[in-house]
């Protein structure tokens, strides 16, 4: 794994292994002859066998079975986070997974607009109630540090500002917390950096900033 252009580079066998995935996810969709969807569902497999033995697992079939709940057409995942300003101080939550912070979001779920997840998201994940200001960045998360993954993810960062509730604990997290920019608590890359963090600040204090993206 290297770095380009200040971006961390997945390990060739990641990108051929999700390359490979997807070819085999359209061909199952698309394809009606059943020998064709039989070379496919081996090609899928074949996938997930390069990125377990690229990753150190000794079995593939967990990522086999991830890859087969995909369906449709192949496209990238969108993850949205929120970043929520009390005056200068920003909104992090604890993840019970790893015990890191990151901003409040997740994954955007089939039937809601981005805007409302994002709001969702929040209060869910931190008792708090906002309003959104604005689309401060859409990102590819391949090319902001963040350590690799099995698929291939787009990032949407708002901007959001306090308007009510309190901090309390859900499912998935296990705190919640305001911070300053020169004290954040340790963060769970997998989600969020602390560049992108900074960029946040940059938006916040200058509302007229237009969206950023890759």
């Amino acid at each position: 794994m290297g770095w380009q252009n200040g971006a961390m580079q997945n390990p060739r066998w990641l990108d051929l292994a999700r390359r490979f995935q997807a070819l085999a996810q359209i061909g199952l969709t698309y394809s009606k002859d059943p020998y064709d969807q039989q070379r496919y569902e081996e090609l899928q497999g074949l996938a997930a066998e390069m990125m377990a033995r690229g990753a150190g697992l000794d079995d593939a079939a967990p990522l086999h079975n991830l890859f087969k709940k995909d369906a449709g057409y192949a496209t990238p995942k969108i993850d949205i986070r929120t970043a929520v300003f009390d005056r200068d101080l920003i909104l992090l939550v604890k993840e019970r997974e790893d015990g890191l912070w990151t901003l409040p979001g997740g994954w955007a779920d089939v039937g809601e607009s981005p805007g409302i997840g994002a709001v969702r998201e929040v209060k869910e994940e931190s008792g708090y109630e906002i309003v959104l200001k604005k689309l401060a960045a859409v990102y590819d998360r391949e090319k902001h540090g963040h350590p690799p993954m099995a698929y291939h993810v787009y990032k949407l960062f708002f901007v959001g500002e306090l308007t009510g509730g309190k901090a309390e604990s859900s499912i998935e997290t296990s705190g919640a917390e305001f911070f300053r920019e020169d004290e954040l608590p340790p963060l769970s890359i997998g989600r969020v950096t602390a560049a992108q963090i900074k960029h946040m600040f940059g938006h916040h204090r200058n509302p007229e900033w237009p969206t950023s993206f890759d």
